[in-house]
Formats: structure tokens, C-alpha cells, sequence
């Protein structure tokens, strides 16, 4: 099985949440092959960083900078697709189609949609929308 995780999937694995640790057995359990999109590493970033920047310099920093440590060594250990030019023409389509999508969720889409995998979200209410995609939501 080909799974790739949508930021909110990600986000849960990485807080070693325990709905996460029940998505880790589940992707163990069935034997998944884990991906992840650029698009969710870049929302994550921005995430992250966003969070480190309310903070103070100094002290009131370090447990920020941990979590977003934590989120790049969990990052790494895992495969990311990227938006390429199959993925931005696929995107290019889906946005020909106006569907009530936002942006970057058509891109996350489009990724998945040039690699036929199964979108692990809990937005399924948006991505839903998307024709042909694959979606699952395993943290409910």
C-alpha cells in the first residue's frame, strides 16, 4: 500500500500524539510504504517557523526550536514526493476546473494524483471534491 500524509496526519505522527500512535500502528499493521508531499513540508515550515517568531528571542524560543527540530529529524526519515512538472499540470487542470479548493490543497492533490496514491487526511470535506483522488482519514 502507497500512502502519502496530508500536514494534519503529519503533524499528529510527529507530536507523538496518541491518535498519531494509533495512525503509526495502522500504517504498520497494513504494511504502507509512507510518503509525504513538498507542499506538506512547506506548510509545516511555515507552521513552525510562524510559532518560533511569537516568541521572544532567547529562552522563550527553546521549546519552539525543539518541536521544530523533532519535525525535521521526522522529516527526514521519510520520502517526499515533489510538485513537478506532471504534478503542476495535473494542478493546472484541477484549477481549470474551479472546484472549491483551496491552492495549496489542489497542489497536495495533484501530487498524489501523478503518483496514484492514497491521500491519508482529515480534510476529507475538501479533498473529496477532487475527482479520482483517493482519500482516507485515519486519525478519527
Amino acid at each position: 500500500m502507497f500512502v502519502v500524509l496530508d500536514t494534519n496526519h503529519y503533524i499528529e505522527l510527529t507530536n507523538d500524539s496518541l491518535i498519531g500512535c494509533n495512525v503509526q500502528r495502522r500504517i504498520e499493521s497494513s504494511k504502507a510504504d509512507v510518503f509525504i508531499s513538498i507542499i506538506s513540508v512547506q506548510e509545516s515550515a511555515q507552521g513552525w517557523l510562524g510559532l518560533i517568531n511569537r516568541y521572544r528571542p532567547g529562552r522563550e524560543q527553546v521549546h519552539a526550536y525543539a518541536r521544530f527540530q523533532q519535525s525535521i529529524e521526522t522529516l527526514s526519515r521519510l520520502p517526499i514526493l515533489p510538485f513537478d512538472g506532471a504534478a503542476a499540470r495535473l494542478f493546472d487542470g484541477l484549477k481549470r476546473q474551479r472546484l472549491r479548493v483551496g491552492t495549496m490543497d489542489l497542489k497536495i492533490a495533484a501530487i498524489y494524483l501523478a503518483h496514484d496514491a492514497l491521500l491519508l487526511t482529515r480534510n476529507l470535506s475538501d479533498f473529496e471534491r477532487v475527482p479520482d483522488l483517493r482519500v482516507e482519514n485515519w486519525l478519527d
